[in-house]
């Protein structure tokens, strides 16, 4: 029986997925709203906080915008195409290949805590 392939994802790809999934909450909120139309305070408040979550994902977009310009350009070796990496370990954004730039963790298994900075300094 074959062992089950891990997907991973990079980092770029789950923040913007995380936005676009508050913009469909927002909406679905402020659906909710209309069911609440003969009670308009309460259907104000489910179209405020639809708005604040449209509001969030663009905070968040414009986020990981910024963050995709600092991020590192590389081809990935399984895919050829060209991606972005963010921290020590990311996934290619194309084929979910796991990348590193870090000579160090070259054929160590693939761990997305590699990016944080309490592990990073206990390895130094």
């Amino acid at each position: 029986m074959a062992e089950p392939r891990l997907v991973y994802s990079s980092k770029i790809n789950k923040i913007r997925s995380f936005a676009l999934i508050l913009i469909f909450a927002g909406i679905l909120i402020m659906y909710g709203g209309i069911l609440f139309k003969d009670t308009e305070w309460l259907m104000l408040i489910f179209f405020a906080l639809g708005v604040l979550s449209i509001g969030f994902s663009l905070v968040v977009y414009v986020w990981i915008g910024t963050l995709s310009l600092r991020a590192v350009p590389v081809e990935c070796p399984n895919c050829g195409k060209p991606t972005k990496m963010l921290g020590r370990v990311d996934a290619c954004m194309h084929c979910k290949q796991p990348l590193t730039l870090d000579k160090n963790l070259e054929g160590k298994e693939f761990d997305e805590k590699y990016n944080s900075r309490r592990r990073k300094s206990k390895e130094t």
